[in-house]
């Protein structure tokens, strides 16, 4: 009886143990307790819903799940043209190509400790852009100085470099800069000739004119800013001898200036430039950056655009300014969001059509895809776009379908017989 009474009660506990740990599940899944949004994603709500003009009682914005989101790493170009007094914004951004699910710090809720930790170190994972490569003459300003590095194909300690100065002929190849900016603005003259040949040659010509233009001692070098941990480096090259190799001059405390030992290469220079100027159509790149081909899709494109707003004055002598020319790599987050609203009259939501044997919808429901940019601890939206769900098709009785004919009424048939069977 004992024995009995012990299992009756270690099974009570076991059952209110159980019951508790139910209750406690229930608790933490209530949509009262879960945790709020990041700050990151509340700000964004609150900027689309301002955008979209939504407003009123009778509206419900639902989704903004961080689980959902997908980021996603591009680049950005941002140009400021003046052009007789007026300032025509260009901004041009390539297409993602890959979307994850990413673990952003920015989208931790609020209040946990590790977010906030992680956020202080998210500049080790900003995104940054692809090599590329610069040629003289110019001038680059570092803002990231401490974390400037420096190899003329090896390694060179020159301390902390604020500013470094690219000769005539000198080359050198960027890595990890997450943007390279125009520090001053820029004359450009025209006319600028139309593409010819599959080839940006007006692009083409009026760099070489810029180039020409900053050889000599009067004019200003080309001024640019890079952002973020940089390298530069001499192009590699499999031949020992070649004249890729740098050389630094040392001409103040954060200041050098590295120049190529080779004078043919200015030689050579500046006998094609001779014909170029007469020739754009076969130019193959681009100064400052020789990476650049002149059939680059980018290129022809922005060539295009430049001459369309230019209209009649891009074949006309005369000149325009570039004020601002940034090259930004960005982090794009795309997130789902829902809205439901409900119907009034006046609203515009039209139902005709709509069929007589379902019962008229009270709210309607809209789904929406947001595309935001990251720019430090804000999300930013960039575009919204409406999606359409997955509709569900409508199941009918049968009864509706047959004309609501009850089985009762429904003639007998039979079928002859089977021989063979069962």
């Amino acid at each position: 009886m004992a024995a009995h009474s012990l299992s009756s009660r270690c099974l009570f506990l076991l059952l209110l143990l159980a019951i508790q740990t139910e209750s406690s599940r229930a608790l933490l899944s209530s949509p009262d307790l879960n945790p709020p949004y990041p700050k990151a994603i509340s700000d964004l709500k609150d900027a689309i819903v301002k955008g979209l003009g939504f407003q009123g009682e009778d509206l419900k914005v639902s989704g903004f799940d961080v689980r959902d989101a997908q980021v996603g790493h591009s680049v950005a170009y941002e140009f400021d043209v003046e052009i007789d007094n007026k300032v025509h914004p260009f901004r041009l951004l390539e297409d993602v190509n890959r979307w994850d699910y990413v673990d952003l710090p920015i989208f931790r809720p609020v209040g946990d400790e590790n977010g906030l930790i992680e956020s202080r170190k998210s500049d080790n994972v900003l995104p940054v852009l692809a090599p590329f490569q610069l040629a003289g003459p110019m001038e680059l300003w570092i803002q990231d100085a401490k974390d400037m590095r420096l190899s003329l194909p090896h390694d060179v300690d020159a301390g902390v470099l604020k500013k470094v100065i690219l000769a005539d002929g000198a080359v050198v190849t960027v890595k990890g800069a997450r943007s390279v900016s125009l520090r001053h603005p820029l004359d450009l003259p025209l006319p600028l000739n139309r593409t010819q040949n599959g080839f940006a040659s007006g692009l083409l010509a009026l760099a070489e004119r810029l180039r020409h233009t900053s050889r000599t001692q009067d004019a200003p070098l080309l001024s640019l800013r890079i952002v973020g941990a940089t390298s530069l480096s001499s192009p590699t090259s499999s031949s020992p001898s070649s004249t890729n190799r740098l050389r630094l001059k040392r001409l103040a405390p954060g200041l050098v200036e590295l120049s190529s030992p080779s004078k043919a290469l200015s030689t050579v220079s500046l006998q094609e430039e001779s014909t170029t100027l007469l020739t754009p159509s076969h130019f193959t790149t681009m100064w400052p950056l020789p990476s650049i081909n002149g059939s680059n899709s980018n290129l022809l494109g922005f060539e295009t655009l430049l001459a369309s707003v230019l209209g009649p004055k891009a074949n006309k002598k005369g000149s325009f300014r570039l004020l601002k020319a940034d090259v930004l790599a960005q982090t794009f987050v795309k997130i789902g969001f829902g809205v439901e609203k409900k119907l009034k009259q006046g609203d515009g939501i039209d139902l005709e059509g709509y069929p007589q044997w379902r019962t008229k919808p009270e709210t309607v429901r809209m789904h929406f895809e947001v595309l935001a940019k990251v720019d430090g601890e804000k999300v930013v939206p960039e575009r919204i776009m409406q999606v359409n769900p997955v509709t569900v098709e409508d199941t009918v009785a049968q009864n509706l379908v047959v004309g609501n004919v009850t089985m009762s009424t429904t003639p007998i048939v039979h079928p002859p017989p089977d021989p063979f069977a069962l």
